[in-house]
């Protein structure tokens, strides 16, 4: 069976000529629309699939970007690295870290942890160049210094080692000793001169976020950021903060995500601030977001950029990412406002049917068709491999008779983001027009909404 087409509402951003191609279900860009360009390219999307021109239009947020220094830094503490940590501490701390470093580099330096010790503090940083980690945990510093040790290795050995203090010493040639207990460990390291410059947290201009608040904006929008690496303005959500208000939105050309908290104070916002942030960040900050222990320090997150960099900080743990360049779309252009049809039924029954019908989908679209009659919901779906299967759910609806596609995995995933729980609104215009989802509850301090455009069927 043949992928059945579907719609698509973003458009690029560089001011070179689009070439637009229809494979299928989606429209694909080498490059991104000039003003002349963009204008046709809007007329003719607009044509084939019935669109209001204004969808196409673009966002004036705009940002750029520039790749980490690898310079050292000369504040760095020098000398022979020697000091004692507990194992729980330490563990704790190489686990934030860890998921940072790259994996797969040809920049050997990059698959290193940095170990500098002053104080009574140990500080490790891990990057990709992309961006980066700094943390740190209590240690009793016989020496002052700084080495660098293979992340993975290490990480991997301290999982295994009981608990207890560990000793770690540089050593001559860069080599980093590893003593706990009875076992005694040596792991080949590098200079410490050739791990890159990790960018400073800004001193002003920071703003205090809920940290509740932030993690429920990205568990609501990541899943819908495209993960096309091409579409480089669509790899991110985009963050819009103002004195009293916080949202995030998210799309992927086929659905958008967007989620808007109320009753929220953030100081030092005047007006509006946009900032698109990277996939990736995000996905970093929600694992630090749930895996921070709690206390009073930790109940906000400090956000803070630069020309080419953003910064959160959460208790004594600093995240950055480099910005991404480009425009966001027009998202508000997208939203639907005369969506007149609509169904209520509960999360858990919808999420039921939409399983069990999705198993006979077209494995490559994943396509179903919903089917509303007087009265009755009606999910169904076929392919030529799998066969057919039907599910109906019982609910009011006294409109006229609709039959509009969506891919079934969009629909699941916006089911998971509200945790499957509740009644779900369902709000429709015709079958070719984006059809929109939201939870049907009395929540006034959060408005969250999921756009879907349709698939031809």
């Amino acid at each position: 069976m043949s992928k059945p087409p579907r719609t698509s509402f973003v458009t690029g951003d560089k001011n070179q000529p689009w070439e637009t191609q229809q494979r299928g279900d989606t429209l694909k860009s080498t490059q991104a629309p000039g003003p002349q360009s963009l204008c046709k390219l809007t007329q003719t999307v607009a044509a084939a699939h019935k669109i209001c021109p204004e969808l196409l239009e673009v966002s004036t947020v705009s940002t750029t970007a520039s790749l980490p220094s690898m310079e050292t830094s000369g504040a760095a503490p020098t000398g022979n690295l020697d000091i004692t940590v507990t194992r729980a501490e330490l563990l704790r701390e190489l686990t934030a870290a860890q998921s940072v470093v790259e994996r797969k580099t040809t920049i050997p330096i990059l698959s290193n942890f940095l170990f500098e010790a002053d104080g009574e503090r140990l500080t490790i940083t891990a990057t990709d160049l992309d961006q980066s980690l700094r943390t740190s945990c209590p240690a009793r510093v016989k020496k002052s210094g700084a080495c660098t040790v293979p992340a993975r290795k290490l990480y991997d050995y301290i999982r295994l080692l009981p608990e207890g203090d560990i000793s770690i010493k540089l050593m001559d040639n860069h080599w980093v000793q590893i003593r706990a207990g009875r076992s005694n460990t040596k792991m080949v390291g590098m200079a410490r001169a050739n791990f890159p410059q990790v960018p400073e947290f800004p001193t002003t201009g920071a703003v205090k976020i809920a940290a509740p608040s932030l993690k429920s904006l990205i568990s609501k929008t990541i899943f819908a950021i495209s993960s096309e690496e091409s579409r480089y303005t669509l790899n991110g959500a985009l963050l819009v903060l103002k004195a009293e208000s916080m949202a995030m939105v998210a799309t992927d050309g086929h659905r958008l995500a967007h989620v808007e908290r109320f009753g929220e104070t953030l100081e030092g916002i005047s007006g509006e601030k946009k900032t698109l942030i990277p996939r990736k960040a995000l996905g970093e900050l929600s694992s630090l977001l749930a895996n921070t222990p709690t206390s009073e320090d930790n109940d906000f997150i400090e956000f803070a950029d630069d020309e080419t960099t953003l910064f959160f900080r959460i208790g004594g743990r600093v995240l950055t990412s480099r910005k991404l360049t480009g425009q966001f779309p027009n998202y508000e252009a997208v939203l639907p406002r005369d969506n007149n049809k609509f169904v209520i039924v509960r999360s858990e029954d919808l999420m039921g049917a939409l399983q069990r019908v999705s198993q006979f989908a077209d494995e490559r679209s994943g396509a179903i068709k919903i089917r509303l009659e007087q009265n009755e919901l009606r999910i169904s779906s076929s392919s030529t491999d799998a066969g057919e299967s039907e599910d109906s759910i019982e609910t009011p609806y006294n409109y006229d008779p609709l039959v509009v596609g969506f891919n079934s995995a969009y629909l699941i995933d916006f089911l998971k983001a509200i945790g499957n729980t509740g009644e779900v609104r369902l709000e429709f215009k015709d079958a070719q027009s984006a059809g929109q989802m939201r939870p049907e509850d009395a929540n006034e301090d959060q408005k969250y909404r999921y756009i879907l455009m349709p698939m031809r069927i």
